[in-house]
């Protein structure tokens, strides 16, 4: 009877600790990213949206100077890869951006437009783009 039971407590054991094995080996999911004030004091996320996958483009905004703020974040951050933040106001037709080969962030980008409408996405090498138009009017 003991020697049943010793045989059963190892095979339990045993079979936990490949089931522990298969846990750790499983990668971590990648972690969203967050804004985390790179446009400074005053702008808070009035929209965000993915970026493919590999991280988030964020707008922002200033009430106390109407003035609104890009920035594109990538979830894991490492090599530098191809990124690059936009905005304009929706009447005008010059882009203002920030395009580089960065590790962590895009940006910010700044385009003061009270009570307008503006355009801003962002981009990241392997994830794609976001574009929106006509956007955060007020």
């Amino acid at each position: 009877m003991i020697v049943k039971t010793w045989k059963k407590i190892a095979a339990t054991g045993a079979a936990a600790a490949v089931a522990g094995m298969g846990m750790l080996a499983t990668a971590a999911p990648a972690s969203a990213a967050t804004y985390g004030g790179q446009c400074g004091s005053g702008y808070g996320v009035i929209r965000s949206a993915s970026v493919g996958g590999e991280g988030t483009a964020f707008l922002t905004y200033n009430s106390s100077n109407a003035t609104n703020c890009v920035v594109v974040i990538r979830n894991n951050p490492g090599s530098a890869v191809l990124m690059n933040a936009w905005i304009k106001r929706s009447s005008e037709s010059t882009w203002r951006d920030d395009r580089g080969y960065y590790t962590t962030y895009a940006g910010p980008v700044y385009r003061n437009a009270p009570s307008q409408c503006v355009d801003w996405g962002g981009y990241i090498q392997g994830g794609g783009r976001v574009d929106f138009t006509n956007d955060a009017c007020g």
